[in-house]
């Protein structure tokens, strides 16, 4: 296995649609499964899109960390799931904003809507055909891994760019958190209490 290179906003393959995986059990899709899952945990991070190591392949590998679980969410932590060639349906058409970053976007977060809800069909390794739902925060990774394989990037779902900002300077996250931290990525919360400017603008 081997730690792989992060595209970032700007590189072309973050712009292009991913190909479809002719043969999920060939060899070197479980390669590249092992060496993204290999790369997440070198890097700690929650999910992952091929196109993100420069490899045009509807491909995602993700995870859910207990310590990264929202509060009141009802969700629990799912070990390394390998998706390929995924589907994601809306089983609703309401949305929810929640804060997002993303390992191509560096030093940046922002707000972004998704589906409260979503099915998502998609193939693994054995090239076994799974379906089943994802709610809250789940879904919204899953939104967010998959958007890379048609070129999307989350600044690109924003609905207004006020609420796209630095890790060092969060100061929306950080309004919103002092108002009322529950639902929120316990990563976010981090964030805003390691900011030197949160006393100054949001006293307790």
């Amino acid at each position: 296995m081997a730690v792989l290179r992060i595209a970032k906003m700007g590189n072309p393959v973050l712009l292009s649609k991913a190909e479809p995986v002719s043969d999920p059990t060939a060899p070197e899709i479980r390669q590249l499964a092992a060496d993204m899952q290999e790369t997440l945990e070198d890097i700690g991070a929650s999910g992952l899109a091929a196109p993100q190591v420069f490899v045009p392949k509807r491909v995602v590998v993700y995870r859910i960390i207990a310590a990264r679980i929202p509060e009141g969410s009802g969700l629990k932590p799912r070990r390394w799931t390998v998706m390929i060639n995924p589907v994601i349906t809306p089983k609703a058409q309401k949305k929810t904003e929640v804060w997002e970053r993303c390992l191509s976007v560096p030093g940046l977060h922002g707000k972004v809507p998704r589906y409260l809800e979503i099915g998502i069909r998609y193939q693994d390794l054995q090239g076994r055909t799974h379906e089943h739902d994802a709610f809250s925060s789940w879904a919204a990774l899953l939104q967010h891994e998959c958007d890379h394989l048609d070129g999307v990037l989350y600044p690109q779902r924003m609905t207004d760019l006020s609420l796209l900002a630095f890790n060092d300077e969060p100061g929306p996250l950080a309004r919103e958190v002092h108002k009322n931290p529950k639902g929120v990525d316990p990563l976010f919360i981090d964030l805003v209490e390691r900011w030197p400017g949160r006393n100054r603008w949001f006293p307790a």
